[in-house]
């Protein structure tokens, strides 16, 4: 119910900006294939698998010079991934409220408009859930994890923080696609007390694929 109604008050906010500064308004959702790349606690490549989840919500943007927009937006999208041990498999899936701050260009190609874009995001962790194999585990936010905090949970900083890169075509009627790839910049395993030595580094990164239309 709280999704609901963040992502309710974002959509409020955001087409009253647009109606009141004339600038562009638009609706956008679609799949994420993502991932958790980075170490192990022994310093090991990680080996995981994509996960499919989802992203959806709102845009504007703002002409600041002749093809170029800013163009910041909020979304609600889901991350993580997956691992197999033979024929078992753990699944981590994350869930944030994200505000990419992208700049686009758009010239004119066809009837339509090319979609070149690229800036940062920032985000912040709602919710999520995990499998370890057929058991269902919590997920948690922590800075730090202490050396009592219990085994069988799923230990993530909340904050995260990366860039974009997209690509897609607007149509003459408003309709665009779009093809993004997003890489994390920030650690989101938190520092972990119960494990010596722990040099494991773990990462957001994934690609997405978006529909929409713009007003």
């Amino acid at each position: 119910m709280k999704t609901k109604y963040i992502t309710l008050s974002a959509i409020l906010i955001f087409s009253t900006i647009a109606l009141q500064a004339q600038i562009g308004f638009g609706l956008q959702g679609g799949l994420n294939f993502q991932n958790l790349n980075g170490k192990d606690v022994n310093g090991d490549k990680l080996e995981n698998d994509m996960i499919l989840g989802y992203h959806g919500g709102v845009n504007i943007q703002l002409l600041f010079a002749p093809d170029f927009f800013f163009q910041p937006g909020l979304l609600l999208a889901t991350k993580g991934a997956q691992n197999f041990a033979g024929s078992v498999a753990d699944k981590h899936k994350i869930t944030y409220i994200e505000l990419p701050l992208n700049v686009v260009y758009k010239p004119l190609l066809g009837k339509g408009h090319l979609l070149l874009g690229f800036g940062p995001y920032v985000a912040f962790g709602i919710g999520g859930k995990g499998t370890m194999g057929s058991t269902d585990v919590e997920l948690e936010f922590k800075k730090v994890v202490e050396a009592t905090d219990p085994e069988g949970v799923l230990y993530y900083k909340a904050f995260d923080a990366g860039a974009n890169i997209f690509a897609g075509y607007e149509l003459e009627g408003g309709i665009f696609v779009q093809l993004d790839t997003q890489l994390g910049m920030l650690k989101i395993n938190p520092e972990d007390k119960r494990i010596s030595g722990d040099e494991s580094v773990i990462k957001n990164t994934g690609f997405g694929l978006s529909i929409g239309y713009r007003f």
